[in-house]
């Protein structure tokens, strides 16, 4: 009794025993079976076979380092290349660069050359034409 009031005991269901006791003994059981199905696993280890593997990164061959060309002391008399790997629409550019470079020195001579293939393709006629006849070159990789 509390506050006045008689609470009664709820008289249990009958079904709702039975069913306690099912459950439990269906958890039991299982929980008993997964505990000897763990321990029978576990006494024989399977041995996995050795295996060797590579890095992929492999060895990579040491950088030579190429140093930067000398500076030229004075642009007079001189011929410069400037080389245009054949980014779009940058041929245009190049040949008004090459325009303004000239009036701003007048006693240099300026040659656009377009390098053949892509940026990444080697070009051995050009660079020898460059090596021979030129003092330096502007290389225009685009915009």
């Amino acid at each position: 009794m509390r506050d006045g009031i008689k609470f009664d005991k709820v008289p249990p269901i009958k079904g709702r025993d039975a069913l306690k006791k099912k459950i439990c003994g269906s958890l039991i059981a299982f929980f008993l079976t997964a505990a000897l199905f763990g321990l029978s696993q576990a006494k024989a280890p399977a041995k996995a076979p050795k295996i060797t593997v590579l890095n992929p990164m492999g060895q990579p061959p040491p950088i030579a380092l190429v140093p930067m060309a000398p500076r030229l002391d004075t642009l007079d008399g001189k011929t410069i290349y400037i080389v245009d790997v054949g980014f779009t629409d940058t041929h245009q550019l190049f040949t008004e660069m090459k325009t303004l470079l000239s009036e701003k020195y007048p006693k240099t001579t300026f040659i656009v050359k377009t390098k053949s293939g892509t940026y990444f393709d080697d070009d051995p006629k050009l660079w020898a034409e460059i090596k021979e006849k030129g003092a330096g070159m502007i290389m225009g990789v685009g915009h």
